[in-house]
C-alpha cells in the first residue's frame, strides 16, 4: 500500500466527517482541496491502489433522515476549484479553442449552503439542499422563513414550472450574534457563517430558523421552457420576478475583462455584509453549456476561483484561559500584533485543546492568523519552517485559572470545564450578569462593572442576594448614588414582574436558551411541575433533547440551586404561569394573523390585547382565519393570500375601535359577519 495514498485517504475522511458531521472544519477549504487534488494524482498514477471506498469517489453529503428525502429533477453538480489564476486563463482557453469567443458571466462565489428551489405556475413549491447532489432534504418549511425568498413570483412571464438555484447565507452581524447566545448557554459556537447557515437551515423549527436572519441570493435557472437562451438574461428577469440576484455580476467578453472582475471582487469582499470565498466564471450561452458538456462531478462550461483567505503571519506570545458563566474554558492567543483586514489584530481565537493539538500549536510559534466573520480571529495553521528548535508540545491546563478547581471534559464535547459553580467567581458574576440582562430579568442600573463591583464587595454571592440589596448598601459605593441605588431598588422591584418563560431562561441553566426556556414554561407550567419532571418527561417537551433534559435534571439536582429557586420565589419573582386578566370579550373566538410594523404597538402588545379581549393569535393566513392585522411592510405574499382566501384587512386603528368597548360596535360587527360570510361562499381562485 503507498503511504502517501493512505494517510491522505484517512485524513480527508477524518475532515469530511468533522466537516459535514459534526460541523467543525479543522482545515481550510484550501488546504482540503489541495490534499485532494494530491490524492486525485497519485490514484491516477496507481491504478492498483483503487479503493471504492476512497474520499475521491464522493462527495461529502449533508442528508439528514429527518427531513423527506428528494431527488433533483436537474442534478446539482459541484463546481470545479482553482486557486492559480494560470489554471484559470487554461479554462478560459480551453473553452474559447473548443467552440470560439465567448461571453463569460462573472459572479460572486457566495460562502453558505447551496438549494434549489422549484416554482410552479409562479408559486413557490419546493426548497431542496444540494445532498450529495443526486438527491437532497426537503426543507421547504425552512425555506419559506426566508424572506428574501418570494413565495409567489411577480409578473405573469415566467414558466410553469422551473427550478432556481443559490446560496442561503448568514450576514456577519446575525453570525456574531448567534454565537455569543450560543456560549453565553454553554454551546460550541459554529466555525464560520457558512456551517451555521447550513446548521440553520436544518433546524425541525422553522420559527427558530425566522428568528436567525438567513438571506439567499439566487444565481442559476433549470428548466424546459426558459424566457431566455443565455444564462445573464434569465438572470435579469429573474430579478423582475422577485428574486434576489446579485447586483455584482458581470458580463465579460474577454481574458482581460475576467481578470479585472476577479481584482475587484477580491478588493470588494472585504467590504460586504456577508462572506464570499471567490468569483464564478460561466459560459453566458445554453447552447455553448450544452456543448461542452459534464464531468461526472461538474460543468466543463464553469468554474470557481477561491481567494485565497486572508492571512497573516506572526508569533503567538502566551494563552489565557477565560472562564464563562457555564464554566466553559475557551483558550485565547495573545499575539504579536499585526495588521489584517483593516485593523491591528492581538488576540485570536484556539476554541479548544482538540483544535491546538491538531494544528500542534506551541508557544513561540509563527502562526496564521485569520479573520473572517469571527468576532475574534481564529489561527488557522502553523508556519513549521520557523519553529525553534527548543519548542516543545503545548501542554493544556488541567486546574482552572481562577479558582484552581480540577477541570472536566464530557464525553462528546470539544471545551473543558470547571466543575465549582459555587465558588468560582468569573462563573458567579456571569450568572449575575446574565440574570439581569434585557433579555431575561431586564434589571436597569446594575450594569457588568456594577455587577462585579457587588460580588467583590460581598454584596451579591449569587442571583439570590440581588433582592436582599438595600438602597443603603450601594449608595456609598463607587460611581454609585443614591438616585442610582433608587433606581436600581426600583428595577429589581419592577422585575418580580418578568414572566416565567424569561425567568426560566434568567436562571442560566446550561443549554436553555431564550426559546427553549419559554416552551418549558408552557409545557410545565410552574417550577415545581419542572423540578419534579424526570428524563422522559423532559423530552416530551417542545425543544428539549437528551442534552437540554441531562442539563435541566442536573441543575435542579443541585442542593445550592433549588435553595437560591426558592429564596428567589420568597422575593416574589414568578415561577408560574400567570393567567392573563380578560379585558373583555368584544373580539372573543376570533381568530387574528398580525403582519408588518405599526405605529403604537409592538407585535407582542397586540398579540397580548387579542388574547386579553377573547381573540385568537394564529401564525398562517388560512381560510380559518378572520382578520389579517396588518402594519407598514406587510409581506405581499402574505397580502395576497388573505386576498385570494378573503381573509379581511383591518388596520391598526380598526383594531382599536373593535376592542375599545365591551361589545363589538355595529360596524365592526357587520365586518366580523361579512368577513366570515366572505369566507364561507368564497372558492379559491373565483374571489376576485
Amino acid at each position: 500500500m503507498n503511504k502517501e495514498i493512505d494517510e491522505l485517504r484517512r485524513l480527508l475522511n477524518e475532515y469530511n466527517h468533522l466537516y459535514y458531521v459534526e460541523a467543525a472544519p479543522v482545515v481550510s477549504d484550501f488546504e482540503y482541496d489541495r490534499m485532494m487534488r494530491r490524492l486525485q494524482e497519485l490514484e491516477a498514477q496507481h491504478p492498483e491502489e483503487f479503493d471504492p471506498a476512497s474520499p475521491t469517489q464522493r462527495v461529502g453529503s449533508d442528508l439528514n433522515n429527518e427531513f423527506e428525502t428528494v431527488v433533483h429533477r436537474f442534478p446539482m453538480l459541484s463546481l470545479s476549484n482553482t486557486y492559480s489564476l494560470e489554471e484559470l486563463h487554461e479554462f478560459c482557453n480551453k473553452v474559447e479553442k473548443e467552440v470560439g469567443e465567448v461571453e463569460y458571466v462573472c459572479e460572486l462565489k457566495f460562502d453558505g449552503t447551496a438549494i434549489s428551489l422549484t416554482y410552479e405556475n409562479g408559486i413557490l413549491t419546493r426548497g431542496v439542499t444540494r445532498g450529495d447532489g443526486t438527491q437532497g432534504d426537503d426543507v421547504t418549511a425552512n425555506v419559506k422563513t426566508i424572506r428574501s425568498i418570494p413565495l409567489k413570483l411577480r409578473g405573469n412571464d415566467y414558466p410553469d414550472f422551473f427550478e432556481i438555484r443559490g446560496e442561503i447565507l448568514m450576514p456577519y452581524d446575525t453570525f456574531n450574534r448567534l454565537n455569543a447566545e450560543r456560549e453565553d448557554i454553554g454551546e460550541n459556537p459554529f466555525a464560520n457563517p457558512r456551517n451555521a447557515a447550513a446548521g440553520t437551515l436544518k433546524l425541525q423549527n422553522s420559527s427558530i430558523v425566522a428568528e436567525r436572519g438567513l438571506d439567499c441570493f439566487l444565481y442559476y435557472m433549470s428548466g424546459d421552457d426558459l424566457p431566455y437562451k443565455s444564462h445573464w438574461e434569465n438572470l435579469q428577469k429573474a430579478r423582475e420576478w422577485g428574486f434576489k440576484i446579485s447586483d455584482r455580476m458581470r458580463l465579460c467578453r474577454s481574458w482581460d475583462e475576467v481578470m479585472n472582475y476577479i481584482t475587484e471582487a477580491d478588493e470588494l469582499r472585504k467590504s460586504l455584509p456577508y462572506a464570499t470565498d471567490g468569483a464564478v466564471i460561466k459560459v453566458n450561452d445554453y447552447a455553448l453549456q450544452k456543448r461542452l458538456g459534464y464531468t461526472a462531478k461538474a460543468p466543463k462550461w464553469a468554474v470557481a476561483y477561491k481567494f485565497k483567505a486572508e492571512a497573516a503571519l506572526t508569533e503567538l506570545l502566551s494563552v489565557d484561559f477565560q472562564v464563562g458563566r457555564t464554566g466553559a474554558i475557551t483558550p485565547v492567543a495573545n499575539l504579536n500584533p499585526v495588521q489584517l483586514a483593516g485593523t491591528v489584530v492581538k488576540r485570536a481565537s484556539l476554541h479548544n485543546a482538540e483544535q491546538i493539538a491538531l494544528l500542534d500549536i506551541r508557544l513561540g510559534d509563527m502562526v496564521y492568523v485569520e479573520k473572517g466573520g469571527e468576532i475574534i480571529p481564529k489561527i488557522t495553521g502553523v508556519e513549521l519552517s520557523e519553529r525553534k528548535s527548543e519548542s516543545r508540545p503545548f501542554e493544556y491546563i488541567s486546574k482552572c485559572p481562577e479558582c484552581g478547581t480540577e477541570l472536566i471534559k464530557v464525553d462528546g464535547e470539544a471545551k473543558h470545564y470547571c466543575p465549582n459553580q459555587t465558588l468560582c467567581p468569573p462563573q458567579i458574576v456571569g450568572r449575575i450578569i446574565h440574570f439581569i440582562s434585557r433579555k431575561a430579568m431586564n434589571i436597569e442600573g446594575i450594569g457588568e462593572e456594577t455587577a462585579l463591583l457587588l460580588y467583590q464587595c460581598g454584596l451579591v454571592n449569587n442571583i439570590a442576594d440581588l433582592y436582599d440589596i438595600q438602597p443603603n448598601m450601594i449608595a456609598t459605593l463607587p460611581r454609585l448614588g443614591e438616585k442610582s441605588a433608587e433606581n436600581i431598588i426600583h428595577s429589581l422591584s419592577e422585575s418580580k414582574k418578568v414572566p416565567f418563560g424569561r425567568v426560566l431562561f434568567a436562571l442560566g441553566i446550561r443549554f436553555v436558551g431564550e426559546t427553549t426556556a419559554k416552551k418549558l414554561a408552557a409545557h410545565f407550567k410552574n417550577i415545581d411541575a419542572l423540578m419534579a419532571a424526570d428524563y422522559e418527561e423532559l423530552i416530551q417537551a417542545d425543544e428539549v433533547g437528551s442534552k437540554i433534559a441531562e442539563s435541566i435534571h442536573d441543575y435542579f439536582a443541585d442542593s445550592a440551586n433549588k435553595e437560591i429557586i426558592e429564596r428567589l420565589r420568597r422575593a416574589g419573582v414568578q415561577f408560574e404561569i400567570v393567567e392573563q386578566e380578560q379585558l373583555s370579550n368584544s373580539i372573543a373566538g376570533l381568530k387574528f394573523v398580525i403582519s408588518g410594523k405599526f405605529e403604537r404597538h409592538s407585535r407582542d402588545e397586540l398579540k397580548e390585547l387579542i388574547e386579553k379581549h377573547g381573540g385568537k393569535n394564529i401564525s398562517a393566513v388560512s381560510a380559518n382565519v378572520d382578520f389579517v392585522l396588518a402594519g407598514s411592510d406587510m409581506g405581499p405574499a402574505k397580502a395576497a393570500k388573505a386576498e385570494k382566501l378573503g381573509v379581511r384587512i383591518i388596520s391598526e386603528s380598526e383594531f382599536e375601535k373593535m376592542i375599545n368597548s365591551d361589545e363589538i360596535n355595529t360596524e365592526t360587527e357587520k365586518k366580523v359577519t361579512e368577513s366570515i360570510e366572505y369566507v364561507k361562499t368564497a372558492t379559491q381562485g373565483e374571489l376576485f
